[in-house]
């Protein structure tokens, strides 16, 4: 399954918004230094979704806000 996921760092708590059965908006307390904002991405999607964390991979967007992801 693919989405596209527009990433907030630096929020003052972690959720997801639904916009569409695609497209997520993802809040996240890390800051986007040394790629934290990216593992607590994975973490929080990996809780979300009910699926292991190494099932996860960023497709494109590593170092944006926008991003792809699969698992």
């Amino acid at each position: 399954m693919k989405y596209q996921v527009t990433v907030k760092p630096g929020s003052s708590q972690e959720k997801i918004v639904a916009l569409s059965p695609n497209e997520l908006t993802v809040y996240l307390r890390a800051k986007p230094h040394d790629g934290e904002a990216n593992d607590a991405l994975i973490k929080l999607l990996s809780e979300y979704f009910d699926v292991p964390k190494t099932t996860i991979k960023i497709i494109s967007g590593a170092k944006s806000h926008k991003k792809v992801i699969e698992f």
